[in-house]
């Protein structure tokens, strides 16, 4: 850990020039520089000093939150292939989030298995082709550019209606794919 990073962010964020907080901590603007330069590093009891008259603690001071993965790549997908179907699991793990977003594509004729009444709901858009989404045994029919959206509290699956490859993207929350 950079200490004299996080204490000069500290204290910038704070609008604090080195000198008053010096003054406030009894220390020189020299000393302040040097910490925030990692050319010294403080005392247990000066650091505590220190983050208290920036409004912080050591427990926050120190508290490091992991780094949120924000984008992923197309070799973190993970793939599945069956009957005329290809699976694209597009957020690898999602089924620890909230919803899950999966790229599929259907042959020609071909159908996702029968999706049993659950919690939740689901959303699709439809990149290529054209689809019928089955609801409850009633057919409805999305193509290229159009989207999807329905509770799934009903027996429920997708079939390419048209005579090239579909292609959508389909969420699930909670996931369930």
């Amino acid at each position: 850990m950079e200490l004299g990073s996080k204490l000069r962010l500290l204290r910038q964020q704070k609008n604090l020039t080195q000198e008053e907080l010096a003054d406030r901590c009894e220390l020189t603007k020299g000393y302040i520089s040097q910490l925030e330069n990692d050319l010294t590093s403080p005392s247990i009891a000066t650091l505590c000093d220190l983050l208290n008259a920036l409004g912080s603690s050591l427990s926050d001071f120190f508290h490091e939150e992991p780094e949120e993965k924000i984008v992923f790549s197309e070799s973190e997908y993970i793939e599945k292939q069956s009957d005329g179907m290809l699976w694209n699991w597009v957020i690898p793990n999602a089924q620890k989030n909230m919803m899950e977003p999966v790229l599929v594509e259907l042959e020609a004729g071909a159908s996702t298995q029968t999706d049993f009444p659950h919690e939740g709901e689901e959303f699709g858009f439809v990149l290529e082709g054209r689809i019928a989404i089955v609801r409850a045994g009633k057919q409805h029919v999305a193509k290229k550019g159009e989207s999807f959206y329905f509770t799934a509290n009903k027996e429920h699956f997708i079939i390419n209606k048209g005579k090239s490859k579909a292609k959508f993207i389909w969420i699930s929350t909670p996931p369930n794919f």
